[in-house]
């Protein structure tokens, strides 16, 4: 059945041979339909236009091709901030002005802190906070995060949710394993969480395609989905790619990049034949 699928690579370094396997997989399932590319270009500090153009080159060589113009998160502030305000009016939202240090802290001092699946969750310190100190803090210009009241969210929930992984079936969803997420900051309007969430639903997604390693992802995406009244994809998590030792391969390891690669002679050919593809 015909797709749309999409590869939302971040232009923060050069691709490697697992975002190679992640597009080409993500194309392949399109099985005929769309196959997109979005820019998840958030992360001003670190985007550059080099790597972009690098995206465009290595994909081109892979043999790919897709629909333009493609989707830069960076020029779609207002999408996220509209659903942003959606949440906020369901009383869903509340600042945090916590740095990560004090959060450290916290969580040491409570002893055995509840662990989710990126480590120990937000101990919910801001939570309790009256509106009169966060009035308070907002006006005085405090850096401060905008997090999710997974509680409160999971009020709002009168029937369990589930979603469809093509590879695993029918799956019901547990978003409190995030704890209360952080959705945006300050100065920077989504986390990767809401934009992906956002985007998808934008841009027509049928079948989210992505790395293992993001599965757990899926169980608070599908409740940021409810909450906003977005369509809901199907997704299909494949294998990663990993080095000789086993170790994910990462861009800050500069590890086999597209780029290096295609200097040195390789062929698409070759190149699929190492991905085992």
């Amino acid at each position: 059945m015909p797709e749309t699928t999409r590869f939302a690579p971040s232009p923060t370094g050069w691709l490697h041979l697992g975002h190679a396997y992640a597009a080409l997989f993500a194309a392949e399932q399109a099985d005929g339909g769309r196959f997109l590319i979005r820019l998840e270009d958030i992360d001003a500090t670190r985007a550059r236009p080099e790597y972009e153009e690098a995206i465009f080159e290595d994909l081109a060589w892979l043999g790919l091709s897709w629909e333009k113009p493609v989707r830069r998160q960076s020029d779609h502030f207002e999408d996220y901030r509209a659903a942003l305000g959606q949440l906020e009016a369901k009383g869903l939202l509340y600042p945090c002005f916590c740095t990560r240090r004090e959060i450290r802290d916290e969580i040491a001092r409570a002893g055995n802190a509840p662990q989710g699946p990126d480590g120990p969750l937000y101990p919910g310190t801001c939570r309790h906070l009256d509106a009169d100190e966060r009035q308070k803090r907002l006006a005085s210009g405090d850096a401060y995060a905008l997090r999710l009241d997974v509680n409160q969210a999971l009020q709002l929930i009168d029937t369990p949710l589930t979603f469809t992984e093509i590879s695993r079936g029918e799956i019901t969803a547990d978003p409190s394993i995030f704890g209360d997420v952080v959705l945006a900051r300050k100065d920077t309007p989504a986390s990767y969480h809401l934009a992906v969430v956002v985007d998808d639903a934008l841009q027509g997604i049928t079948l989210v395609t992505r790395g293992e390693d993001l599965l757990s992802a899926t169980h608070l995406h599908r409740l940021l989905q409810h909450l906003l009244g977005l369509p809901v994809p199907r997704w299909h998590h494949h294998r990663l790619i990993t080095d000789e030792t086993g170790k994910r391969l990462a861009k800050r390891d500069d590890a086999r990049s597209l780029k290096s690669l295609r200097e040195a002679g390789w062929t698409p050919n070759r190149l699929c034949q190492e991905l085992g593809i």
